[in-house]
């Protein structure tokens, strides 16, 4: 059995997620871990911040229930409501780490999210990935030059069409995938004993 973590970069809830999917892949170190990126932000959602008139609010919400950090940097970022978030981008980007590090993908993960959300650094920007590349100790070169790739973009489409196969329908979810068995870990929000109760009869 493998866990399928389904998230997309840019969704506030999924940054709230990860302390919870790191004490989960803490207290689990034999199941491996697959972490895939959504297209929340893609097509027509593709447009300024400011037409989703509930991101401020969610984030509160997300931070009065989770802890989650939401920076000056990424205040600063958002203030004028003219940034766009592109999934796809940032799915570009997450292909990119995951590629360098594999089994390492729900902490690279976790740090792509800390420098949206506490910095305020866009991931639709190569040095960006050259930054948390360089603070996970990746080959930088190595990372942007592969989010530069042709190769990222088909390797989002494959997340994207993944999650839509799995039967994901928002972010976060953890999945427990046993060859055709799936099962919902967490959705939107757990605690690590939630996740640990509905694994037991899994394992």
């Amino acid at each position: 059995m493998q866990l399928v973590y389904a998230f997309d970069a840019y969704c506030g809830w999924s940054h709230g997620f990860s302390p919870t999917l790191r004490e989960v892949v803490s207290r689990h170190p034999d199941l491996p871990v697959q972490v895939i990126s959504g297209g929340l932000f893609t097509g027509s959602r593709r447009v300024p911040i400011r037409e989703f008139g509930y991101v401020q609010g969610a984030n509160s919400q997300i931070a009065e229930l989770t802890g989650a950090e939401f920076g000056e940097g990424y205040n600063r970022l958002i203030a004028d409501g003219s940034f766009v978030m592109d999934s796809e981008d940032a799915a570009r980007g997450v292909a990119a780490l995951r590629r360098m590090a594999p089994d390492r993908a729900a902490e690279l993960a976790g740090a792509l999210q800390r420098t949206f959300y506490v910095d305020g650094l866009s991931l639709s920007e190569p040095a960006t990935y050259r930054k948390v590349a360089e603070e996970v100790g990746l080959d930088a070169d190595t990372v942007v030059s592969a989010f530069d790739s042709p190769e990222a973009y088909d390797t989002a489409a494959d997340d994207f069409r993944r999650c839509a196969e799995l039967g994901v329908t928002g972010f976060p979810t953890l999945l427990g995938v046993d060859g055709d068995r799936v099962a919902v870990l967490a959705h939107g929000r757990a605690t690590v004993d939630e996740v640990d109760r509905r694994l037991a009869p899994l394992s």
